[in-house]
């Protein structure tokens, strides 16, 4: 079965699951997203074997030809440390870090930009169920500063850490700041615990949960720094917009 057979089957499924029947769009680009429009407001639930072989397929060659980034081809930027412009989907290490919502089943908003959104879509369908069967065992929503880990699925990383951040509404507490601390802290206790080498982070919380991007950067910073002087794990710190390449550009080769 060729990309575009897989690629309609795919939705052809995802429809049938919902028992909605209309016209597929022709044009690739459009196809692609109802496909991701369907995998993102689809519950946590299980999905049958024959979409899961044509979605692996399918995901697979997808962030194949985006092109896979692998961290044995960084150059740190000091002991243990690399910052790296780029996409977190196509990262190749040990672990990525997904900014999670309290409810840790991923984005439900059709094609929304945000990391937890891209990181479900591309690891496909068993990572939303994976993080229901996690939070059902738990029966309460994931506190903020907490995380947990769970496969990768079909992204080229081998494990995706789901973190809590703080949501900064109006002033900067000390509790934010405290909580930001929490988040990376409880990601690389669980990467160290896991046995995992490496391990990348995004911004959490300067996105939509509104933490300012420079005092964020200089959390991040301190903590990992901190936590590396009695670990070996390596640590990328993911950026994706140019100001946040700056700040940290500057807190790490500044000092």
């Amino acid at each position: 079965m060729d990309t575009d057979k897989k690629l309609l089957f795919l939705i052809q499924h995802l429809l049938s699951e919902r028992n909605e029947n209309f016209e597929i769009p022709e044009d690739e680009g459009e196809k692609f997203r109802l496909y991701r429009s369907l995998v993102n407001i689809r519950p946590a639930v299980k999905a049958h074997e024959d979409f899961l072989q044509a979605e692996d397929e399918f995901l697979t060659e997808l962030t194949a030809n985006k092109g896979i980034t692998d961290i044995a081809d960084l150059v740190p930027i000091e002991d243990k440390i690399y910052l790296w412009n780029g996409d977190i989907t196509t990262l190749k290490c040990g672990a990525i870090v997904n900014a999670a919502n309290s409810g840790m089943t991923g984005c439900y908003q059709p094609c929304h930009n945000c990391i937890d959104n891209c990181i479900h879509t591309f690891a496909g369908v068993r990572l939303r169920y994976k993080c229901g069967q996690i939070m059902e065992e738990q029966e309460h929503e994931e506190p903020t500063g907490r995380a947990k880990i769970t496969p990768a699925y079909n992204l080229p990383c081998e494990y995706v850490i789901h973190t809590v951040g703080p949501i900064v509404q109006g002033r900067l507490t000390a509790e934010h700041c405290r909580l930001l601390e929490s988040c990376y802290k409880s990601c690389l206790e669980l990467a160290v615990k896991n046995k995992i080498k490496s391990i990348a982070f995004c911004c959490i919380s300067t996105g939509v949960f509104g933490f300012p991007q420079e005092k964020a950067a200089e959390i991040a910073v301190q903590t990992v720094r901190e936590f590396l002087k009695n670990h070996d794990t390596e640590v990328i710190f993911n950026v994706f917009t140019e100001k946040d390449g700056e700040i940290y550009k500057r807190l790490l080769i500044g000092n």
